[in-house]
């Protein structure tokens, strides 16, 4: 049996769809399993290695340079991977137009089913025009976790059920992952940066909970200007803690799996540190916790919802306990 997924972003979506190929693969051993994903999260896909082989695609790249030949070539390329296969199982757990497209290129041998949402959950970015790409749409509960959504779909078409924990098929930390960067001991990371500000947590709480951790090392990661000066700002408050260089996703990724203590606000390096099962809190401020929330594991602690954020009292304590049971 040859499957392809298309999930194409963000980083986390792509993590959380992850377990999918545990699942096929539980149910279906032989199966190949094939993913179409954004080149920037190539890397995170790789890490799993019972994904057979992924194919990259650049539409935010290729948007700002379509009168370009090399622009061309990379899209004919990528049109030539994409149907070199014919596919049992194409399946977009994304139900957006882009996807909508990849998966009416890609081929599927006679028979072959084209399946994806029949809906969107809530506050999701679900197009429902993407249903005419479908040989088969699948409903979801409007409430249904950003994990188990995909799960369940793949699960219905393929015949079996979800009764399992989700694997996300990641590998443990080892040695020859920890970087120059990082310190020779345990260390905690404070993942304090977040596109939407609404979805930030206080300052003070954040300067609070690192002096109340000290002397652990508090390591604070950024992506953007705003975020380098946030965390320029609480480390001139924490002589425990350290800003860190610029990192690629993937050296973000081995900062979160080698860490003794993960704290995060709703963004896709807290749920990469909850899928690799670094003890972990995540912070609700101003978005759904049922949406994402890590429920899978007794090493992530959920705390906060839609306007209701967390004090730092009830966050020292989750990682305090975290960092003594770890």
């Amino acid at each position: 049996m040859k499957i392809l997924l298309v999930r194409l972003s963000s980083l986390g979506d792509v993590l959380h769809n992850l377990p999918i190929v545990a699942d096929i693969l539980r149910h279906h051993p032989q199966a190949q399993v094939d993913w179409v994903v954004e080149e920037a999260y190539v890397s995170l896909v790789k890490l799993n290695p019972h994904v057979r082989k992924v194919i990259p695609i650049a539409l935010r790249r290729w948007r700002k340079g379509l009168g370009k030949a090399d622009v061309r070539a990379e899209l004919r390329g990528f049109f030539r991977d994409l149907r070199a296969e014919r596919y049992d199982y194409v399946f977009d757990t994304q139900g957006l137009i882009k996807t909508g497209i990849v998966m009416a290129c890609a081929r599927v041998k006679p028979g072959g089913q084209k399946i994806g949402l029949a809906n969107g959950t809530e506050d999701s970015g679900y197009e429902g025009i993407s249903r005419v790409f479908h040989s088969r749409s699948i409903p979801v509960a409007p409430r249904t976790h950003a994990v188990a959504r995909g799960r369940q779909v793949v699960a219905a078409a393929l015949g079996y059920t979800v009764d399992t924990a989700p694997d996300f098929g990641l590998p443990a930390p080892d040695a020859s992952g920890r970087k120059p960067w990082m310190p020779a001991g345990p260390y905690a990371v404070f993942f304090h940066g977040t596109a939407r500000d609404a979805k930030k947590w206080p300052p003070a709480d954040w300067i609070a909970l690192g002096r109340a951790l000290a002397p652990l090392p508090v390591l604070l990661p950024w992506g953007s200007l705003r975020e380098k000066e946030d965390a320029a700002f609480l480390a001139a408050a924490l002589p425990n803690a350290a800003v860190l260089p610029k990192l690629s996703m993937m050296d973000a990724v081995e900062l979160a799996r080698h860490a003794a203590l993960a704290v995060g606000v709703d963004t896709g390096l807290t749920h990469i540190a909850a899928a690799f099962l670094t003890p972990t809190v995540e912070i609700y401020v101003d978005s759904p916790r049922w949406k994402t929330e890590g429920n899978w594991s007794p090493r992530i602690v959920n705390l906060g919802d839609t306007g209701a954020a967390p004090d730092t009292a009830a966050v020292l304590a989750a990682a305090r306990r975290l960092l003594e049971t770890a």
